[in-house]
């Protein structure tokens, strides 16, 4: 079976690859006829199970792939997770390069061809192009004060993203509102958007993050107090959410994506619909951190456009991106989504999705979807049966550890 995402599934189906790009897609019978018809030779594959695109993990830290100990228990909050992080990420010995490169090969075995990877150390950087795989990696800013933030420190970013190794391609993550103060969050953006590249910020993973009391409808003046910072206004008693937050400092964006989102009022989730920012969810991290679920139902009913990401070794379980799509099933369905259409959502949401919150669903560098000219990014599935519904559901309730090939950009990466 054969899940282009973008249109109906294909019982007995094909795709055909020419170099890096996707020439046909169709039935079996039709594309070796249309192959048949052009003259060109062909060598034929059969598989059984699912062909679909490759997987997009639209939020992880490579690096920390050597980390796992972090995740081995569950904690009661991110303070608690934060520290047991910390100490683990400052002890000696860290190469961070072939942890990132490892982080990479596994990532491969679970049938995805494209990451948002958040780098924090330089020796990481190179992960994704040195593994040739797509998406991009976003150097990370973190703990820059007001005062950090000087014209050297927005030359070092700047001379740091060019520093990115394309491909793939590069951006800047400013990390989350409550670690950096209002002058870098309101400068970064602009620099990444000078350069043309992207953005990726932790938004409303942390339980402060939320919107209490009265809100911002409360302290509609809020924005005239020039506090520092976030941490600054909940110090005031300002109940204004982060999302409103990174918002009035010119974050948010079709050029921006968030991760997590879990703290999410109906206000939040409709200022990121109207941004066009896409949320990649990572329910796994967000249970072993201790945290709430992400409103998956309000998400799928309300029309936020939803990519999947796994987050990092150092707080979850693996790299495998299906794994957190049988929790958002089981999830939105806890949630109270009831609609047929979860799972051709959900999995649309690990390709497609994850394309559309980097940036590439659309152009010459488009994946996450089987159409003539994409980039030929495939993933073969192992499922049970033959029934296009069930074996979809299969893939969406259960299908972690089922990846049986890789293709990336026409080159088979991995082969069970």
């Amino acid at each position: 079976m054969v899940v282009p995402v973008t249109s109906p599934r294909i019982r007995d189906g094909a795709v055909a690859v020419r170099g890096k790009r996707i020439l046909h897609v169709g039935d079996r019978r039709w594309v070796l006829g249309a192959l048949a018809n052009r003259g060109l030779p062909f060598r034929e594959e059969r598989w059984e199970g699912v062909l679909a695109p490759g997987l997009v993990n639209a939020h992880t830290h490579l690096q920390y792939t050597h980390m796992s100990e972090v995740a081995a228990r569950h904690y009661t909050g991110f303070d608690d997770w934060g520290s047991a992080f910390d100490h683990a990420y400052e002890r000696d010995g860290h190469d961070w390069a072939a942890a990132a490169a490892d982080g990479a090969q596994q990532s491969i075995t679970a049938g995805v061809t494209a990451l948002a990877d958040v780098v924090t150390d330089e020796a990481a950087l190179s992960a994704l192009h040195d593994a040739r795989l797509h998406g991009i990696a976003y150097w990370e800013v973190y703990g820059k004060s007001n005062e950090d933030w000087t014209a050297e420190a927005r030359q070092e970013v700047r001379e740091q993203i060019r520093r990115i190794p394309k491909p793939p391609g590069g951006g800047v993550s400013p990390h989350a509102p409550y670690s950096l103060e209002v002058q870098p969050l309101l400068e970064i953006p602009d620099l990444v958007r000078e350069e043309g590249l992207r953005l990726h910020i932790h938004l409303a993973e942390a339980h402060m993050e939320r919107e209490r009391g009265v809100g911002a409808a409360g302290h509609e003046a809020w924005p005239e107090l020039e506090a520092d910072s976030f941490r600054a206004l909940r110090s005031r008693g300002i109940g204004v959410s982060s999302t409103q937050f990174v918002d009035h400092l010119g974050v948010l964006g079709p050029d921006c994506h968030i991760a997590h989102g879990v703290y999410v009022s109906a206000a939040d989730r409709a200022l990121l619909r109207a941004r066009h920012t896409s949320v990649a969810l990572c329910p796994r991290s967000n249970e072993i951190i201790g945290l709430d679920m992400p409103p998956v139902a309000d998400y799928l009913r309300e029309g936020n456009p939803i990519a999947v990401g796994t987050d990092s070794l150092s707080s979850s379980p693996s790299l495998d991106p299906l794994a957190d799509v049988g929790v958002l099933y089981r999830v939105a369905r806890q949630q109270g989504y009831a609609d047929r259409d979860l799972h051709q959502r959900l999995f649309s949401a690990a390709t497609l999705g994850g394309a559309t919150a980097l940036g590439l669903h659309v152009g010459k560098k488009r994946i996450g979807q089987l159409v003539v000219g994409a980039i030929a990014d495939l993933a073969f599935f192992e499922v049970s049966t033959v029934d296009p519904d069930d074996a979809l559901a299969e893939l969406v309730e259960a299908g972690s550890g089922r990846c049986a090939r890789t293709v990336v950009a026409g080159v088979e990466r991995f082969r069970r």
